[in-house]
């Protein structure tokens, strides 16, 4: 059976809050995102030219039930820089994806990655999930060394996976993070915000 999906809260460090996305973050994500090809490049939509096209976007994650969307919220600012989902694995137990993640250019190299990550995993595991999987496009290496600084294994790839945005084919490298695996990473995390 695959487990069920986490139910929308919030989640908070010193760095971020985690709260479900709303129609309300939408002016404060395009000005953080909005047009940005670099932005969108990897992402399963075309980079959004006005809020309006943004807002179906969002509109669109957040009646999906297969998906939890929450806006990332950089607590220094108040303002939302991005979004990132917990996403169904069909056919896995006890699992749970993140992905669908996105950052203003503003937000690439600072904490935010690294706190997200934190309260996202911590909190599949608290919820009893025993997997966390963690996928992204095979041209995107600066996702995959991300995924990897966070203690994502590489697991295979999946060629021809779903057609980008563009109509191209992806080929999509999936990671993943087992619970008990998480204990080491979790503590290298938490010593590097504290250092940060």
């Amino acid at each position: 059976m695959t487990a069920e999906l986490p139910t929308p809260t919030v989640l908070e460090n010193d760095v971020v809050r985690l709260e479900p996305l709303t129609m309300d973050h939408v002016p404060d994500l395009f000005a953080a995102g909005g047009g940005d090809e670099d932005v969108w490049r990897w992402l399963p939509a075309a980079a959004p030219q006005t809020e309006e096209e943004l807002g179906k976007v969002a509109r669109m994650l957040i009646d999906d039930d297969k998906h939890v969307p929450f806006a990332v919220v950089v607590k220094a600012s108040g303002r939302a820089v991005g979004w990132t989902t917990y996403a169904d694995v069909p056919g896995f137990e006890a699992s749970v994806e993140i992905g669908w993640t996105w950052y203003g250019r503003a937000s690439w190299r600072t904490a935010v990655n690294t706190a997200c990550k934190l309260l996202l995993v911590d909190h599949a595991f608290e919820l009893g999930h025993n997997r966390v999987l963690l996928k992204t496009d095979i041209r995107n290496e600066r996702s995959q060394n991300a995924i990897r600084r966070i203690g994502g294994v590489h697991e295979g790839t999946l060629r021809r996976h779903r057609r980008r945005a563009d109509g191209t084919w992806r080929d999509t490298v999936c990671f993943g993070i087992l619970d008990d695996e998480w204990p080491p990473h979790r503590a290298r995390l938490q010593a590097r915000l504290a250092a940060s």
